[in-house]
């Protein structure tokens, strides 16, 4: 049983030391606890991957119970393999937001010359579907408008100001974003909706403005879709933001015009029976950005994933941390912040206990998911909680 896992026993991450890390002899351990049905799967060329057509016999809980296994010592294996390398590292950052700015101008430029096009083809030909691309196009300016000033916003930071930085403007600039494009889905439903109820058709296009509608639309739905090929690998929120739109507008572009031709040349309710669709999509697309940007702003607690990689982290990270009361960690932005309350022998000097809770706190903020790390030195983990949760606010701040 052992010898077919001599593969697998090699430590992830060449180490200078003879010595096996905690992850691998974690890893060591599970592996050689494995069932057949589960080892006949495992990918020798890959840590941690199953190829579930050659594992035969697992439901979908086994499975799902098993990535759940190999993502946690996947993150293990982060914890170690994590060395300071801060040279390299601000200059990856460095590249990813010079690049991350080039995708916003560009989209902002792109979103201003698709509007004048919009805005002259409306003149021209005086069709009101047109008119409607050109006010969707108006909005998408205005939203860009507040993803960049957000942007700027965060750059500029006054630390006597705001002492934590702005971070939290990103997922403030992404709701309000979100918000107005649900609107428009809103107002966009209302008035297909009117439309249907009246039983007005709208007039017939002549070939002059379907020609321009055509261009139009085809020209902005290139434009965007190469946009969106752009935009979507950064790792940038406020890009993502942008390459979501660009796939929304997309969509959007291609339903509307399909709509408008088959409405303008079969039956007059299929343009806004095609407007309703759009309009809902928008609608549920766009809440659900609000509701996800909302909730980090809350302080949801991280997800159990994460809380076993810091536990991991704080409970091998020292000799004289004894044990481990609280390990916290919720959303107040994008990232995360964390609490982490640590028992140390209560002779330890102070000068000692310091350096430690401090070179802890310093180990718990390089993680790529946190923003900021709260160590508390105790000597004993039998007393209350150190903070009470507030239900309500104070009188004298209603």
């Amino acid at each position: 049983m052992e010898g077919g896992l001599e593969h697998l026993k090699a430590p992830f991450l060449s180490s200078n030391s003879g010595e096996l890390s905690e992850v691998t002899r974690l890893k060591c351990d599970f592996f050689s606890k494995l069932p057949d049905k589960v080892r006949c799967g495992l990918d020798p060329d890959l840590s941690f991957h199953i190829d579930y057509s050659k594992a035969t016999g697992l439901t979908e809980g086994e499975k799902e119970y098993y990535e759940r296994q190999f993502s946690t010592l996947r993150s293990f294996e982060e914890v170690d393999s994590t060395e300071s390398s801060n040279v390299i590292e601000d200059g990856s950052v460095h590249g990813e937001q010079v690049q991350s700015e080039r995708a916003m101008k560009i989209s902002n430029l792109a979103n201003v010359l698709l509007l004048a096009f919009k805005v002259f083809a409306t003149v021209k030909s005086g069709s009101i579907a047109i008119a409607a691309s050109t006010l969707d196009s108006l909005l998408d300016l205005m939203a860009g408008g507040v993803l960049w000033f957000t942007h700027l916003s965060m750059k500029r930071t006054n630390i006597y100001k705001y002492p934590i930085g702005k971070l939290r403007m990103q997922p403030v600039g992404i709701t309000i974003f979100a918000a107005i494009m649900a609107t428009l889905g809103f107002q966009v439903l209302v008035e297909a909706v009117e439309q249907l109820i009246k039983g007005k058709p709208s007039l017939k296009m002549t070939s002059d403005q379907l020609f321009w509608l055509c261009i139009i639309m085809l020209t902005a739905t290139g434009v965007k879709l190469l946009l969106w090929l752009y935009c979507r690998s950064s790792g940038n929120k406020i890009v993502r933001a942008y390459a979501e739109d660009h796939y929304f507008d997309v969509i959007t572009n291609i339903v509307g015009l399909v709509a408008a031709v088959l409405g303008d040349k079969f039956s007059w309710w299929i343009d806004p029976i095609g407007a309703i669709l759009l309009a809902l999509y928008t609608i549920s697309n766009w809440s659900k950005t609000v509701l996800e940007n909302a909730v980090s702003l809350v302080g949801q607690s991280a997800p159990p994933e994460v809380l076993q990689k810091l536990t991991y982290l704080v409970l091998r990270y020292h000799p004289q941390i004894k044990r481990i009361d609280t390990v916290r960690a919720y959303t107040f932005g994008v990232l995360y912040f964390v609490e982490v309350d640590i028992e140390l022998p209560e002779d330890l000097p102070l000068k000692e206990a310091h350096a430690i809770g401090e070179s802890l706190q310093i180990r718990i903020e390089e993680l790529p998911e946190v923003e900021r790390a709260f160590v508390h030195l105790d000597t004993e983990c039998e007393h209350k909680p150190e903070h009470s949760v507030l239900s309500t606010l104070p009188s004298s701040q209603i």
